[in-house]
């Protein structure tokens, strides 16, 4: 008998040799393995969503966004969710506020015209004090109701009537201008803030990648991209957030600026008009 035989390896003993094998690399790195799964997955769905395998450009761009968030670490998802409700406040509040303002000055016109119109101020004073008053129109109640209260009853107090219509007057626009402002600071602080929210965002989707980058000891651009895609995501999330605020607070801090200089303006001509009635009464 030829003694080469003896050597020779049964189909048993191979397929037992390759079982043995397989099981004690699955015993030293098992998640090393799931990691290098994950990663190339990920690079999978990122070059499909790159060549534009998943269909049209409108799905391209919807299967783009939803891989990159599922994909995300949780840190990183629970910033581009907040930042996706900040957005949406932004845009409320914008669509609030440019109603709001427009209803105001058209206020301010209706009100302009009826002042000046040659019109009693007794009567308008009955027409307006009959309903809620804002903006131009709560001014001027606020003053003839002072002006009432020193003149009417037994006692004239005239003494003193000018400064204390002026200080009412004062109050009034303050608490206008309160009103107009108000969220305003909102804006300013999703403007602000929300840039450096989506780059903190950004800082740990890298640091996660550059850890599992690590762990799968594959540095090939397939394997590095979707992490780093992913990463960047919340920046961008950020300055999605961040632009509009910051638009709409500086033309609404503008709008505000511009109705109570005519506050201001209207404030200035009542007084003198009333001055001069209390020195004729006087």
């Amino acid at each position: 008998m030829d003694g080469t035989n003896e050597f020779r390896e049964t189909p048993g003993l191979a397929r037992e040799r390759h079982r043995r094998a397989r099981s004690l690399i699955s015993d030293i790195a098992p998640r090393r393995f799931d990691r290098r799964d994950r990663i190339e997955r990920k690079g999978r769905a990122y070059e499909s969503c790159r060549r534009g395998t998943v269909g049209a450009p409108a799905d391209l761009i919807r299967s783009f966004a939803f891989t990159l968030f599922w994909n995300a670490h949780w840190v990183v998802k629970t910033v581009m969710v907040g930042l996706l409700i900040c957005s949406v406040w932004v845009w409320a509040i914008a669509i609030d506020k440019t109603v709001l303002y427009t209803r105001s000055r058209r206020a301010m016109d209706r009100f302009e015209q009826a002042f000046w119109s040659g019109q009693s101020l007794d009567e308008l004073y009955r027409a307006l004090s009959s309903r809620p008053a804002h903006s131009m129109a709560a001014l001027f109640v606020a003053a003839m109701r002072e002006w009432k209260r020193s003149f009417e009853g037994n006692a004239r107090a005239i003494g003193g009537l000018q400064m204390r219509i002026e200080k009412v007057m004062e109050v009034t626009i303050a608490r206008e201008v309160e009103r107009l402002e108000r969220r305003l600071l909102v804006l300013a602080t999703i403007g602000s803030a929300g840039p450096f929210v989506g780059l903190f965002g950004t800082v740990w989707g890298i640091m996660t990648s550059f850890q599992s980058i690590a762990a799968s000891k594959n540095t090939s651009l397939a394997v590095v991209a979707p992490g780093i895609a992913e990463a960047l995501f919340a920046t961008a999330l950020g300055l999605v957030a961040a632009i509009p605020a910051t638009i709409f607070y500086n033309k609404f801090a503008a709008e505000v600026n511009k109705q109570a200089q005519r506050l201001e303006g209207f404030a200035d001509e009542f007084a003198a008009i009333l001055s001069r009635q209390i020195d004729e009464r006087g």
